[in-house]
């Protein structure tokens, strides 16, 4: 298969390109002299897609693309966060309806910060609508995942579009995980907050096994939750994560010296979902790592 690539030096996109070694890649990136570096110049690179008319040569699309969201939200990153994914987007779709021979497939980036934050447990299935009550339509993530998912839905007639809505993603090379470990590492880990927001996590194993899954089944299309089928509040994956490492967690991360750190950012850390990949399984996905302790074991142990 002859595969576009959006956001492959990205964390996810890394550890994707490196299963897709026997396909034809195009990785769209705004470096690709530092791309090449990190992955091989055995691909074909673009340092936008205005080289492209159409999508004619590409049997699939995927596209992971966007600014990282934790970074403290002024105006000038919100527009940074926003435009990198809704612009990417857009242009994708556009091109899917400028092809005369359009790929089979879109997969296309989301995140679970769609769903809001609440203490009940969400899956596919669960109307975004109800959460206006709680006032989610107003949090930023929600907003920029709504955008997102309808700019790559409206290549709909022209393709099979599949949408991840992708949790906290576990790895040792990056992510929120690679983040967290030097303290923990050094037993100054704790619960944040309350400790009771919901943390809707994923093997980066699992989510690019996902997507793999995804691109090859063709009866798969519309919304999937990429997160693992169990999923933990803040003290208990801060507790497994002490166990893990054998160091103590007892320094915990109160909200208001979060909140004055990071802003509205903050968020992100002390209020979550509790998400369940439920029309991920039904479509007959399988997890490799289905329970958080397994998953870290294998993350930090190897």
């Amino acid at each position: 298969m002859h595969i576009l690539i959006t956001g492959g030096t990205g964390f996810i996109g890394q550890h994707l390109i490196k299963q897709l070694d026997d396909h034809q890649l195009t990785i769209v990136t705004r470096s690709p002299g530092n791309a090449q570096k990190i992955l091989g110049s055995q691909h074909q690179y673009l340092n936008n897609l205005g080289a492209l008319t159409d999508l004619d040569r590409f049997d699939a699309v995927i596209n992971l693309a966007g600014e990282p969201i934790a970074q403290r939200w002024s105006i000038a990153n919100k527009q940074k966060i926003c435009s990198s994914r809704w612009d990417l987007t857009a242009r994708l779709s556009e091109l899917f309806s400028q092809s005369s021979k359009p790929p089979s497939c879109f997969i296309s980036a989301s995140a679970i910060g769609i769903y809001g934050n609440g203490r009940q447990s969400v899956d596919e299935q669960t109307s975004l609508c109800s959460f206006s009550e709680t006032g989610a339509d107003e949090q930023f993530a929600h907003s920029v995942c709504a955008r997102w998912e309808e700019l790559a839905q409206s290549a709909e007639q022209y393709t099979r579009v599949s949408i991840i809505r992708i949790g906290l993603v576990l790895g040792s090379q990056g992510g929120a995980l690679a983040k967290m470990l030097p303290a923990f590492k050094l037993g100054l880990g704790g619960k944040i907050a309350s400790g009771s927001q919901g943390m809707s996590w994923i093997h980066i194993d699992d989510l690019t096994a996902l997507i793999m899954y995804l691109l090859t089944s063709q009866q798969c299309q519309g919304i999937y939750n990429g997160t693992a089928p169990n999923p933990v509040d803040n003290l208990t994956f801060t507790k497994q994560l002490g166990k893990t490492l054998s160091r103590p967690t007892i320094f915990p991360a109160p909200e208001k010296i979060l909140t004055l750190a990071l802003g509205e950012m903050a968020q992100l850390l002390t209020e979550g979902q509790f998400v369940l990949p439920k029309r991920t399984q039904d479509s007959g996905f399988v997890y490799k790592y289905p329970h958080l302790g397994p998953a870290l074991a294998d993350i930090l142990h190897h």
